[in-house]
This record gives structure tokens, C-alpha cells and sequence, in this order.
């Protein structure tokens, strides 16, 4: 093995008995709380899958791939890392067992090992801990690694014995947080902490003894169940904390977790001599407005994955976030662009928002969805595949070009009005070939996008292959669909929109990724203010006499 150097400070959080506790929002919260002290944080999601990163995963396994500026495709638990810090997050902020094993056979290849025989111990565990320490880059004062998976699970084994060794080479740098779930029996009306014990015991097993642990639950763990789990996991009392379901909002958990004065005790394990008392006011703020919201806006959300919430994720936090900004509570209607095709009818809303992805399926739902909220005057925002679905709708019925396509749904069509991206035609690869990460964007003055920017020049983050069709975009500007951004050096269509139209916009980007609880974006906002709109316009008419 070889030496590490060690600055800062590292914060190990695991979990036990099942998967989707939470460990990515208690991850967040906690290096919120941290950052609330006068700390900088670092935080990087470790992920015991093969895949080299979830950009050619399903999202009904997986759920949405994040992106970041520098173009990684990540863990969807980064998004919740953003949102709830300022922490800089990067490639080297997600790590899976696929990017690990694949250096070290790259390595091997090239005589790095000079013959030794490549094996877990030491080579896997020390590229772990090598991936530890370029996240955390020599300056975060702490850096928080969520270990992603369930301990007890054979392909978490590499990690967990790397945050071991971490932790016996420097015990005072080194913190230890175990996230596990505490079962409640309706019939019985009690909680359950056997598996509790037993997710515990398998950690104690690869020799690592939490510091802390906290306990999941649909409901608050009696006293008597929190000593049982001190007494066998060998965890003072007092760092055994009950974390039950939130009532209101995901507000609620740095709230909680200060309650149970965590700031203190990570303090405690870490020598941390912060400059200030951790302060969540901000949250508590947060929580305050959400819980008292009165009016509400009806959002469509017109997609093909809707029955798995964490699809659309960073959308739907992008949404809440505006409209808590708006004073507005948003209610989302599940619109299935599939079964739009099938004449579903589409239901009322104040506003429609067509969500990205890829493939053919459910592509036409989404085009009878563009016209109709065209049509009839209803705000409609299109994200990503949802710019490409508006250009489409419009160039086929109101240019009168009937057969216009995309050609990732149709590649012969005469009428490409979307079209590959010029350097991805011959590229075969899924992983990683799409653009990806943060581009510029030059808005026109004058239009929606620049009075809601109120900047003629951005930077937003993308994730996709096809692109508007520039020999189009002459003819869909004089029907009346303009180019609103555009890259300055290739003149990329970045934004659409329809200037006689109360609010019709489309981008090629993904907004939702930069849009945080305490920041909302500012297209989200205006969005939303363009549904509460809307929806007092629909309300007027209504009460008018004939």
C-alpha cells in the first residue's frame, strides 16, 4: 500500500437493511449543516456498480442521470448535493466500481504494478481511496462520501474495506455514519430493531464501528428500540438518532438532524473547531412558507416515465422550488405521452411542461400535447427532446410541412427538421458521446429569454444528440417561432420561442440541474408565474356573464 496524503477531514455514510433511505439527502443535509458552520465541504456518491457511469442505464432502474458543468453523467443523488449546497461538483464527485476496476486494468496493462499481482487488497482499495482524495482536492475542510448500496452486499465490499483502512491509517480525520432502517409492525404497533442489529453486525463484520447511526423509520422509534440499537451496534446512546418520515417537505431533515445536535457530534469525533454554530434557518424558513402555502397551480407533466418519480427528479424539485419562491403550492397531473397517442384525453392544467428522453415511444403524444397548448393559448415549457417536439409540432402545422421529423425517430425522412449533432453522425458508442456539460448560450434582446435572464449571455448544462436543423430555421422564424439563444460560435438553437403567445418556450438544455431549494431557476419562475396567469385568466372567463 501507499501513503495518502491527509488534509481535512471525511465523513463516511453507509447503509443498512435496504436501499432508497435517503443516505443522498442525509448526505446533503449534513454538509449543508457543515457549510452553515464557516466550513467549505466536498462531496462525492461512491457506487458499487459495474456500469462506468449511469448515462446508458434505465431510468426505471436508476432513475435520472444528473450532469455537471464539466460534463459527467452521475448518480441522481448529486442533484440533491447541489441543491442543498454550494459545494463544487464534478466528474470526480461520483466514482463507481466499473471507473475503478477499469483504471486498475488499464494500469496493469501499461506495467504500473511493475508484476506484482493486481489484486482487491491493496490495488482496488487504494484507487478507492486515490478517488477520495482527488474529490476532496486538498482544500475542503470536510468531505462527505455516501457509499452507495446496502452493506452486506458483495460488490460493496472494495468500498467499505477502503473507508476501513482510511479510517485505521488516520482515526482522527475519519467519521462514520450509518444510515439503517428501523421497520414499524402495524399489527402490533411497535418497531422492529433486528435488522436493524443485523445491518450493524455486517458492518461491524469488515471492521468498521459507527459513529453515529440514524434510524429511519415511517415513525418515531421509542427509547427502548434506540438503546437496543446502541446496545448491539456499540454506539453511545446519544448518537443514536431517530430520523421518522418528514411530514411536510425534504426541508424538515437538516432541521431534524440539528435537533439531534449531529453538528456537535460530528464535531466531537472529527476535533472540528469550527468558526460558527451551525444555523438552519434558512431551512426552517423554507419549511415555514411551504407548510402554509394556500393557493395552488395544476402543472402537466407530459413524459414517458411517470411512474417512476426519480425519472424526472431534478423537473420536479425545480418546480417546487419556483413555486415556493411564487407563494404557490404546484400540484403535478401525470400526463402519459404514450397513451396520448392512443386519444387519451388531455387533462386540464394551468401549464404544460414536456420533459426530455430519448426514443420514439411516446414522441407523437407529446407532439399533440405541443399543439394543443399552442392552440389554445396555455403556457408550455419544453425541456430538451422537449424543444425538438415543439420545432416539429410547428413546422408540421403551421408551415404546412406534414411529414417534418426527427430523424432519431425517423431517420429517411425527407423533412429533417431535427437532426444529429454534425460530430456525433458516426459515432456508434453510447457512454459518454452525447454533448454533455455546460455550454454558453447568446440571447436576443427583446425576447422572453432575454427579459428572464436579463442576460445576454449564459451557461446552461445539456445532455443530448440531436439538434435543430439550421437550414430549417429561416422558415420557422418568419411562421413566427423564433431563435431566442444561440451558441455564439455555431449557432446551435438553444431556445425557442413564441413571441404572440402568453408563454411558449422551449430549450435544448436541461435548466432544472442549476436550480436550487434556497435559488430557484429563473425559468421555472416564470414559468410558474405564467400558470398562476393563466389560471386567473381561465378563472375570469369562466365568471363572465354571457
Amino acid at each position: 500500500m501507499y501513503a495518502l496524503p491527509m488534509q481535512g477531514r471525511f465523513i463516511f455514510i453507509t447503509g443498512g437493511v435496504l436501499s432508497s433511505l435517503g443516505k443522498g439527502v442525509i448526505a446533503a443535509s449534513i454538509s449543508s449543516i457543515i457549510e452553515s458552520m464557516g466550513l467549505s465541504v466536498s462531496i462525492i456518491k461512491l457506487d458499487p456498480y459495474l456500469n462506468v457511469d449511469p448515462g446508458t442505464m434505465s431510468p426505471y432502474q436508476h432513475g435520472e442521470v444528473y450532469v455537471t458543468d464539466d460534463g459527467a453523467e452521475t448518480d441522481l443523488d448529486l442533484g440533491h448535493y447541489e441543491r442543498y449546497t454550494h459545494a463544487l461538483i464534478s466528474k470526480k464527485s461520483n466514482t463507481t466500481a466499473g471507473q475503478i476496476l477499469d483504471h486498475v486494468l488499464q494500469s496493469e496493462r501499461k506495467g504500473d504494478y511493475l508484476g506484482s499481482t493486481v489484486q482487491v487488497i491493496p490495488h482496488v482499495t487504494d484507487e478507492i481511496k486515490r478517488r477520495i482524495f482527488l474529490a476532496q482536492n486538498n482544500k475542503a475542510d470536510v468531505t462527505v462520501i455516501e457509499v452507495g448500496g446496502t452493506v452486506g452486499d458483495i460488490e460493496s465490499l472494495p468500498f467499505l474495506e477502503a473507508i476501513r483502512q482510511m479510517r485505521y491509517e488516520h482515526p482522527q480525520h475519519c467519521c462514520n455514519i450509518h444510515l439503517t432502517y428501523v421497520p414499524y409492525l402495524k399489527s402490533s404497533g411497535e418497531t422492529k430493531t433486528k435488522p436493524a442489529q443485523h445491518s450493524l453486525v455486517a458492518l461491524r463484520q469488515v471492521g468498521i464501528i459507527p459513529d453515529i447511526v440514524i434510524c429511519r423509520s415511517e415513525h418515531p422509534i421509542c427509547a427502548d428500540s434506540l438503546k437496543k440499537i446502541s446496545l448491539f451496534g456499540n454506539v453511545p446512546i446519544h448518537a443514536v438518532l431517530d430520523q421518522p418520515d418528514v411530514e411536510h417537505a425534504l426541508f424538515e431533515v437538516p432541521i431534524r438532524l440539528q435537533e439531534h445536535k449531529i453538528d456537535l457530534l460530528i464535531s466531537n469525533v472529527l476535533k472540528l473547531s469550527p468558526p460558527n454554530q451551525s444555523n438552519v434557518t434558512v431551512w426552517k424558513n423554507l419549511l415555514e412558507k411551504s407548510i402554509h402555502l394556500k393557493e395552488e397551480v395544476l402543472i402537466g407533466v407530459v413524459g414517458k416515465y411517470l411512474e417512476h418519480k426519480d425519472a424526472y427528479k431534478s423537473v420536479f424539485e425545480a418546480l417546487q422550488h419556483a413555486g415556493l419562491s411564487q407563494n404557490l403550492k404546484v400540484k403535478l397531473i401525470e400526463v402519459n405521452a404514450e397513451l396520448l397517442e392512443q386519444n387519451m384525453t388531455i387533462p386540464e392544467a394551468d401549464a404544460y411542461i414536456i420533459m426530455g428522453g430519448f426514443g420514439q415511444r411516446g414522441f407523437e403524444g407529446k407532439i399533440l400535447l405541443a399543439k394543443h397548448a399552442r392552440e389554445h393559448k396555455i403556457p408550455c415549457f419544453g425541456i430538451c427532446l422537449g424543444l425538438q417536439v415543439m420545432t416539429v409540432e410547428f413546422a408540421r402545422h403551421v408551415l404546412d410541412i406534414k411529414d417534418a421529423n426527427s430523424t432519431e425517430m425517423e431517420p429517411k425522412t425527407k423533412n429533417p427538421v431535427v437532426l444529429s449533432l454534425e460530430e456525433l453522425k458516426n459515432v456508434t458508442q453510447l457512454g459518454g458521446t452525447m454533448r454533455l456539460g455546460s455550454y454558453p448560450c447568446n440571447l436576443k434582446e427583446g425576447t422572453k429569454a432575454f427579459d428572464i435572464y436579463k442576460n445576454e449571455l449564459i451557461h446552461e448544462r445539456h445532455r443530448h444528440r440531436y439538434e435543430v436543423n439550421q437550414s430549417y430555421v429561416e422558415s420557422l422564424e418568419k411562421g413566427g417561432l423564433l431563435v431566442s439563444g444561440k451558441h455564439p460560435a455555431t449557432n446551435l438553437t438553444e431556445i425557442v420561442e413564441i413571441q404572440d403567445h402568453p408563454w411558449y418556450l422551449g430549450v435544448q438544455f436541461h435548466p432544472e440541474f442549476k436550480s436550487k431549494s434556497f435559488a430557484p431557476h429563473p425559468l421555472f419562475v416564470s414559468f410558474i408565474q405564467a400558470a398562476k396567469e393563466a389560471q386567473k385568466e381561465a378563472l375570469q372567463t369562466r365568471v363572465m356573464p354571457v
